[in-house]
């Protein structure tokens, strides 16, 4: 099976090989790669995927998988209808 045949993050449908495309142009690290790839920015937050794309980077850069930084989980928002804000009894 290819890299391209792998996918590691199915909210965002990125591949194996995104990922090391990513790390060859040089982005090392989970945040950079999240904001170039979006991974872990789906519906689960990086649940099912965090731990297989740290994993491929502690690979990439020959250091053991503890010591890659996770990335940060910042929850999903929700809408406020204006209408509630503007019935607010605080000014």
């Amino acid at each position: 099976m290819s890299k391209k045949d792998i996918i590691i993050c199915r909210c965002e449908d990125v591949s194996l090989a995104d990922i090391h495309k990513a790390l060859d142009m040089g982005y090392r690290d989970f945040e950079s790669i999240k904001r170039i790839l979006r991974v872990g920015m789906g519906p689960c937050q990086g649940q099912t995927c965090s731990n297989l794309i740290k994993n491929e980077i502690a690979r990439y850069n020959k250091v053991h998988p503890e010591t890659v930084k996770t990335h940060k989980i910042r929850p999903l928002v929700s809408g406020v209808v204006l209408k509630d804000i503007a019935e607010s009894k605080d000014e």
